[in-house]
């Protein structure tokens, strides 16, 4: 059985520095996503929305892992879509007024059909409401700067200057805040938590 790991392959997209923001092309990779909207600490719908991710996203690779192929692979982390009509609030941790497209990137080598199928066996296993809200979707976002944030999300905001400071200087900032998500904040220690911002440049 073959075992691939993306986040490796990847390293320079999902193992960023924490000491200095560096710039990165990020070509279009296929995600599974949902939207929503508010902010993740009291959001029940944040919540619904990660589960259902998680969930068929493992399904998918324990589908792939039993198939023909034997192929496998480690589940990609959580990542995050951030973005507001006014994009101050990112640097004031505003987070009740953020709206976000959550989402997991899915192998290249996992067809549409195990992904479909994957949703199909969560919703008749846990009926989670989520599912039915997931969608399979190409997402490029070109040049981009990034950087390592270590410790609470609650203060992101002078890593997230940084990060715009570094774009002022030669460009301009577009798209939307995007965030890695690298530790399992279920377990680790918060002021271990490991997040890489990334921004797109234009």
């Amino acid at each position: 059985m073959s075992k691939v790991d993306l986040k490796r392959e990847l390293k320079h997209l999902y193992q960023a520095s924490a000491k200095e923001v560096a710039q990165v092309d990020v070509p279009a990779f296929r995600f599974l996503m949902i939207d929503g909207e508010g902010d993740p600490n009291t959001s029940q719908a944040y919540v619904e929305a990660v589960e259902a991710l998680f969930s068929v996203s493992y399904t998918a690779k324990f589908m792939v892992k039993k198939g023909s192929r034997g192929v496998d692979y480690a589940v990609m982390p959580l990542e995050g879509l951030w973005w507001s009509e006014d994009m101050s609030v990112f640097t004031a941790n505003d987070r009740s007024r953020w709206k976000w497209t959550m989402m997991i990137m899915q192998p290249h080598f996992v067809e549409e059909a195990v992904i479909h199928a994957a949703m199909a066996e969560v919703r008749r296993k846990k009926a989670l409401p989520a599912v039915d809200a997931l969608r399979l979707e190409s997402f490029a976002e070109g040049s981009c700067a990034q950087i390592l944030h270590i410790g609470p999300f609650t203060e992101e905001g002078p890593t997230i200057q940084r990060v715009h400071d570094f774009i002022e200087a030669r460009s301009a900032l577009a798209g939307k805040h995007h965030e890695v998500y690298l530790s399992d904040i279920r377990r680790a220690d918060p002021a271990k938590w490991k997040t890489i911002i990334r921004q797109p440049m234009e």
